[in-house]
Order: structure tokens, then sequence, then C-alpha cells
């Protein structure tokens, strides 16, 4: 039986980004308007979220990240201690990007407010963290069209008709400038 639940603020991080990201085997894809060096909980310590995303990609798990603007200087550190992401992660930065999303396997999905930073969905105290929501869910009617809305920005479908192609790069162009 299928389940979709409305949680709520440090709620989105305990059931999304740790319960959720543990189980993940196949494949994880995220979508947020904003990124920044976000750290998450693991047992009593906080590690970079993008240390849990490396220790993904040396479990075989394919990754996918949708953002809209280049991410900081200290995601860019960060992201830079794990070599294993630049080719292991793929990044599309797409400026018009205002959803938000977690999908894990394609069995469950967060769709709701929360960036992927810590005030959105990661460590922060319960008096500096933004106010959240959204929904989570592993109904199929539900996770379909989450995943469709994903797929179809990752796969260009709305290229055509944007006006901000140009802005549009993957994160190894980021990197790697011709």
């Amino acid at each position: 039986m299928s389940s979709t639940r409305y949680i709520v603020d440090r709620q989105i991080h305990q059931d999304v980004i740790v319960d959720a990201v543990s189980e993940c085997r196949s494949y994880l894809w995220i979508a947020t308007a904003d990124i920044k060096d976000m750290h998450i909980a693991r047992g009593r310590k906080a590690i970079p979220f993008l240390q849990r995303l490396s220790e993904l990609v040396d479990e075989g798990v394919s990754i996918r990240l949708i953002h809209a603007k280049e991410p900081g200087p200290a995601f860019r550190a960060d992201f830079d201690r794990f070599p294993n992401l630049i080719q292991g992660l793929e990044m599309i930065l797409c400026p018009r990007t205002h959803f938000k999303s977690v999908i894990v396997d394609g069995k469950v999905a967060y769709s709701g407010s929360a960036n992927l930073t810590g005030a959105g969905l990661g460590l922060k105290s319960k008096d500096r963290r933004n106010f959240e929501g959204g929904i989570f869910t592993d109904d199929p009617e539900l996770l379909r069209p989450i995943m469709r809305q994903f797929d179809q920005l990752w796969i260009g479908d709305h290229c055509s008709l944007c006006q901000r192609k140009a802005h549009c790069v993957t994160y190894h162009e980021l990197i790697h400038p011709a």
C-alpha cells in the first residue's frame, strides 16, 4: 500500500536526506534552485552531503543533479575534496530551475519548497532553518509526474523554447571551461 505524507522542516532532513538517500541503490535525482555545502546527520556526527554522494558513487549509484545557479566557493571547495564526483556526479545548471525534488530509485520522492542548502535540507539549528514543507511519497501516481518533470528538463525538452539556453552548462563545463 502506498503512502504520501506532508513533511516539514527537520523532518525533511531526516526522512528524505538521511533515511531515503541511505536506502538508494540504483539512482538518485535531485533538482534544486540553490545548492550549498550543506551537512547532514550521520549518527551523532555531521558530514558533508557531498561525502554521502561520493560514497553513493563508489557504491555504483548514478546521481543526477539539476540546479539553477553556479555553486559558491564553499561548495566548490567541498566538491574538490571528493574527486570521484567529477566523473560520477552528472550535473546540469539550468537558470530556470526552481522546482525542488529528490527521487530515490524511482521508488520514493520528495517534492516541495526546500533547496539543497543547510537552511533548507541540511543541519541547521531549529532557530536558523527555513520554514519548509513538501510531500514525500511512494505512490506511483505521484512519482510519475515528479520524475517526468525532472526527466523532461534533463533531456532538454524545454530547451528549444527557452530564451536562457546560453546560460545552461554541465558542471564539467564549469570546472573545465573551453
